[in-house]
């Protein structure tokens, strides 16, 4: 019930999206406030490498957010939106790195114009980015990377130097979606036993401890935790050593260049074992790439299902006209993520503030946006208010929702 009363229909956002608030305590200025005919926005996702495909859906949602406020007259009515699209892929690394992900951010910063980056998509290329960008108070906005570590204020020193949050979420964190997901598995899956592998990733390591963490806290048995090496072809020996341990599950964290060679290697193994993991399996090319050895994994992502919903077939349809595929729902997070933008700059130009990255920042610290996901706010550190993980099982070749996670 709780899903179906907080979504809000596309006719209200889209009236919504015209209308905005002041910041809190923000002082109108009378004069008239000259502004540029565009801003540009950049976009930073690994196109090159085994997260490709969903580097691409999490694209085309900002570029259709970006397309449709520019077809309203732009950010504020005036502004044009300009995306800046870069790849933080490499081949060496054979997925996204944070090595390229850091030369991208200096790139946007040395550019003037680049008042915001949508990005990253993965915690590996944030934990990366966000020190560069804080230097040069940069808003990140992101729709898919999940470690908490980026905007717990314990790291601050490390990952904003400079104080004040800039990296926000369109999702939640890993904070919630390893836990949530180990309340499922106890609870909805009756889970009494468990093995944690994760791929030494930021993001893999980071919920891979978290779900052990609160398995452990619910009285499941935590056979081991292992680490794969996402380069290496050959994992039949530590899931040899598992299915010794006969546990009830499987548990993965981390991304698709280890988890398809896993899924495969573990149904040689495991066939009938539950397998488990989190957004890094919600992947387009993951039951693909795994055939049938994808059936049955169990997925989350750290955002409500809204794609699936009657509220949201409008946006769907739009997208799928635009693009000639079915979007994913973190296409959706990455859309948002430039509304959320839009309506920033919209309460910038109400007030008569010049647009800066300074002020983007501080305007972005205070959305209250209604959108399909649900409202977007941000508490002091960046980090979407709503905490709702879903959960998706791989059946017949297509991720199906069954359900949001316990949150106790």
């Amino acid at each position: 019930m709780h899903k179906f009363i907080r979504r809000l229909g596309p006719s209200f956002i889209a009236g919504a999206a015209l209308v905005s608030s002041l910041a809190p305590g923000a002082a109108r200025i009378a004069a008239a406030q000259s502004y540029p005919a565009s801003i540009a926005v950049g976009i930073n996702l690994p196109f090159t490498g085994a997260d490709a495909a969903d580097a691409a859906v999490i694209r085309d949602g900002a570029l259709m957010a970006i397309d449709e406020v520019n077809g309203r007259g732009g950010a504020g009515g005036q502004v044009k939106l300009v995306p800046v699209i870069k790849d933080d892929g490499t081949v060496a690394a054979g997925q996204y790195d944070p090595a390229q992900a850091a030369t991208n951010t200096k790139e946007f910063v040395a550019d003037p114009n680049v008042v915001a980056v949508v990005g990253p998509q993965m915690s590996g290329s944030g934990k990366a980015m966000s020190p560069i960008a804080s230097a040069a108070n940069l808003m990140l906005i992101t729709p898919s990377s999940t470690n908490p570590d980026i905007t717990d204020p314990s790291f601050a020193s490390q990952y904003r130097p400079n104080g004040q949050a800039i990296y926000f979420r369109t999702v939640t964190t890993d904070a919630f979606q390893g836990p949530f997901m180990a309340n499922y598995a106890a609870e909805t899956l009756a889970i009494k036993s468990v093995y944690v592998l994760d791929d030494t990733g930021a993001y893999g390591e980071g919920i891979a401890n978290a779900f052990e963490g609160q398995a452990k806290a619910k009285g499941m048995n935590v056979l081991g935790h292992d680490k794969l090496n996402p380069k290496e072809s050959d994992y039949t020996t530590v899931l040899t050593k598992i299915k010794a341990l006969n546990p009830d599950a499987l548990y993965y964290g981390g991304v698709q260049q280890a988890a398809v060679k896993l899924a495969k290697q573990a149904n040689d193994v495991m066939p009938n074992l539950p397998k488990l993991g989190g957004d890094g399996v919600y992947s387009v090319s993951f039951p693909q790439d795994a055939g049938r050895a994808a059936e049955n994994w169990y997925a989350t992502i750290a955002a409500p299902d809204t794609i699936d919903e009657p509220q949201a077939q409008d946006w769907v349809a739009r997208y799928q006209s635009k693009f000639g595929a079915s979007p994913q729902d973190y296409a959706l997070t990455a859309y948002d993520a430039v509304l959320v933008l839009d309506d920033t700059v919209r309460r910038l130009v109400n007030d008569g503030m010049p647009i800066t990255r300074d002020n983007v920042r501080d305007y972005a610290q205070q959305t209250n946006l209604p959108t399909l996901q649900g409202t977007i706010s941000f508490d002091a550190n960046g980090d979407l208010q709503e905490k709702i993980i879903s959960v998706f099982q791989v059946k017949d070749g297509l991720y199906k929702y069954v359900g949001a996670a316990p949150q106790t």
